[in-house]
Parts: structure tokens; sequence; C-alpha cells
């Protein structure tokens, strides 16, 4: 039996990236999985990828909706719903960085308080450096891209593992909290995800004040 034969997830921003990659690994893992993104071809990429790791065909379903707006969360909801009758996970996305970490932090706190009594644990992933089509949607070519990720990676003052992430990294962490057997006690909790990225960026911003 597979570790998730029966749940019914969806996952949001599943286009690419991170979130085609968590997507790839709950089908895989035997989830019924909605896909959902605004780009029909980033879609039907992923759901390719989710075959081809083994998923079924059946226990997929397709959502070109834009979730950043009510109408296109509602229409998320009610297809997984009238199509399997229920929802155990829920991956979103949340790409936007003008959303303070400190704020998506307390929201998971929040969120996971309110929700507990019924049943509902809440938590987050917070991922550092990960290879996406990221830089490429801020105007980098793919040989940019790769350049900057090179360079990021070489220097243990901005990245102490030297490997960039990538998105079954993050995956990986999604499904184990997703995963009740072995996460069940971790609720409200946002779990940082970076190679050690934060590490070095707090020394070094205290050897700047110092300095300064």
């Amino acid at each position: 039996m597979a570790r998730f034969d029966g749940k019914v997830v969806i996952v949001t921003g599943s286009s690419s990236g991170i979130g085609a990659g968590t997507a790839v690994l709950f089908a895989r893992e035997g989830a019924k999985v909605t896909i959902t993104g605004r780009k029909q071809d980033g879609l039907e990429a992923t759901k390719r990828c989710i075959i081809d790791a083994g998923g079924k065909e059946d226990n997929l379903n397709v959502v070109i909706a834009d979730v950043t707006d009510a109408s296109g969360r509602e229409k998320v909801v009610s297809s997984t719903v009238q199509k399997w009758g229920q929802i155990d996970i829920l991956s979103p996305k949340f790409m936007y960085y003008a959303m303070a970490k400190a704020a998506l932090d307390q929201m998971t706190r929040s969120l996971a308080l309110e929700l507990i009594p019924e049943g509902v644990r809440v938590n987050s992933v917070s991922p550092g450096a990960v290879v996406t089509r990221f830089c490429q949607s801020s105007g980098l070519s793919d040989a940019e891209a790769a350049k900057f990720y090179e360079r990021f990676a070489s220097s243990p003052d901005s990245l102490p593992i030297r490997e960039i992430g990538q998105p079954e990294d993050i995956a990986n962490i999604i499904a184990f909290l997703a995963d009740r057997r072995v996460s069940r006690y971790i609720i409200g909790q946002t779990i940082v995800a970076d190679g050690g990225s934060m590490l070095v960026i707090a020394s070094n911003a205290s050897v700047f004040k110092e300095e300064k």
C-alpha cells in the first residue's frame, strides 16, 4: 500500500518548479491529485511527468485557474470535491515575496491554532534557493540562470551546502508533513529548507554590524 493511497491532494502552482515536483511525488505515492495553475502547457507537462513516474491518469484532476482570485479558488475546490468527494491535503504555493516571512510564519501559527480543534494540521515550508523557472520568469535566459545558480552555490558565504536545492527536496518535506503517521505531533511550524543559507546570512550580518 502506497503512503497516500486514498488521499485527495490539491497542489497549487503545480505547472512548474516546486509545485510540479510536489504533485509528482504525491501521485507516485498513490494520492488522487488536483494540479492547478494558470498555464495549460505547464500543467500538461506536469501531467506527463506524473504518468511517467507511475501515477495513474484516473487519479489526476487538471484545473486551469488563478488561485489569487476567489473565483479561481472556488473553482479548484469545487472541481476536486465534485470529482472525489473530499480534500485531505492542501499544498498551496506562496510566491509573493512582498509577503514577509514573519507574516507567513504568523499566519501558519494562527491557522494552526484555529483549525487543530477540527483535526486540521497547518504547517509551512520555507525554501531557500531551488532550481525552478523563477529566474527565467524574472527575465534571465537559461544560460544566465544557470550561471547565477552556479555562482551562488560555489560560495560557502552564501550557501554552506554548496548545492542548489531541487524541487524534489522541498516536495519530500511537504510529503513528510502531510503524512500523519510520522508528523502528527508537528503543528503550526515553519520548516526552513535552505541549505544553511540563513545561518551564514545571520552571521555575515552580525559581522557587518560589528565592523560598522
